[in-house]
């Protein structure tokens, strides 16, 4: 079994917990499906959130999603003039047999700009 990478990110609309919450969980629910992933197969987890997100962590959502048994980190997004505003970034490290080219990266709605090359 090979150690994978699987990125993604989600475009908050405003910067309240349960939303984050929300699309948080909705993204980290993509990235195993689309992978064929279960909460087993992830072996850390980082998160990274623009600077404009202080409602709460990103990881706060993985441990309300069950993943309660992976290493998770939050860090703060560069800020760099005219990025993308309120945006959640996430690395996954995992555990699969499917090739680097089999991975499947998830940008969530507006996200989906900031990798058009690998979006689905």
């Amino acid at each position: 079994m090979a150690v994978r990478a699987v990125r993604g990110a989600v475009q908050l609309e405003r910067d309240e917990a349960g939303h984050m919450d929300e699309q948080v969980a909705a993204l980290l629910t993509a990235v195993l499906e689309r992978n064929g992933l279960t909460a087993d197969d992830l072996i850390s987890i980082w998160f990274t959130a623009t600077p404009d997100l202080h409602s709460d962590f990103p990881a706060a959502a993985a441990r309300k999603l069950g993943i309660t048994d992976v290493p998770l980190i939050c860090a703060q997004e560069l800020d760099v003039r005219g990025a993308m505003p309120r945006v959640v970034r996430v690395l996954a490290h995992i555990e699969s047999d499917r090739p680097r080219a089999g991975i499947t990266h998830v940008y969530l709605g507006a996200a989906a700009a900031l990798r058009k090359d690998i979006a689905q």
